[in-house]
């Protein structure tokens, strides 16, 4: 038995055209390289252009393959053109990943019309239309993959999220409706919800002398995630061992949403 090339033929993404939005934030840099080192093309997607062509350097450096188009996923207008030039480009769009995300922790009778707005068009609007341009491509191929990158605040609420809790929910919606929608053009669409997730965004978060602790009590593992933990659940949903998964949300949060740390009990250990 060969383990190695078994594990390769069921997880690799060698072939694989893979455009990934928010490629410059903490997660999506690393859901960027882990996806590149299994062989996937990686089309690195983002406005901070500076951040983006460091990343493909790094990509490339490793012997990865990555291309990287500033894009503003706020930007609709473009993205008709912008899929158009990848498609004709690259032949075939195998992968969207909807990572572009941003929040601001204010309370939900804080928010004026704009935050409100940005929000909702950075973190599901844009996630829409762009996914409805990129499946457009993948439907003549009868075959594509959509990821869209939710959050623990799609089911479980902190103070301060309420409107990107309600974009992520929506995003989990959104992931159903796709997959039940375009099953018979061959095309599946999953999330993924991390946790509490160590970034340069959240440290402020992890270094608070309260809410540390209040997350902390609420995490089984009693620690931040790191973004590395996610890219392993992204490559299994982007390469063909989830082939008959479709329409479901993984939650990737230390045992968060199981319950956190338990009470006190009667136990021998």
């Amino acid at each position: 038995m060969d383990i190695g090339k078994n594990l390769e033929k069921m997880f690799s993404l060698e072939g694989k055209t893979i455009i990934l939005t928010g490629a410059s934030g903490g997660i999506g840099s690393e859901l960027a390289k882990g996806l590149a080192a299994a062989g996937g093309h990686l089309i690195l997607c983002g406005t901070s252009d500076q951040v983006l062509a460091d990343l493909e350097a790094e990509i490339r450096a490793g012997g990865g393959k990555a291309d990287a188009y500033h894009l503003d996923v706020t930007e609709f207008a473009s993205f008709p053109g912008f899929v158009d030039m990848l498609d004709k480009k690259y032949g075939k769009l195998d992968v969207l990943i909807n990572c572009a995300g941003v929040n601001k922790r204010i309370g939900f009778l804080d928010y004026d019309e704009e935050t409100y707005d940005r929000i909702m068009n950075i973190n599901l609007k844009g996630a829409f239309f762009l996914t409805q341009e990129v499946v457009k491509r993948m439907i003549p191929h009868k075959s594509g993959n959509i990821i869209n990158v939710s959050s623990h605040n799609a089911v479980g609420m902190l103070g301060g999220c309420s409107v990107y809790g309600a974009t992520k929910s929506g995003l989990t919606a959104l992931t159903r409706s796709m997959a039940i929608e375009w099953a018979k053009h061959g095309i599946r669409a999953n999330a993924v919800a991390p946790g509490h997730i160590l970034t340069p965004l959240t440290t402020v978060t992890w270094e608070h002398p309260t809410r540390a602790q209040y997350l902390r009590e609420r995490i089984a593992m009693q620690r931040p995630g790191t973004p590395e933990e996610v890219v392993g659940v992204v490559v299994m949903l982007a390469s063909d061992a989830s082939s008959y998964m479709s329409g479901m949300m993984i939650h990737i949060d230390g045992g968060c949403l199981a319950g956190g740390t338990p009470w006190d009990y009667d136990t021998a250990y």
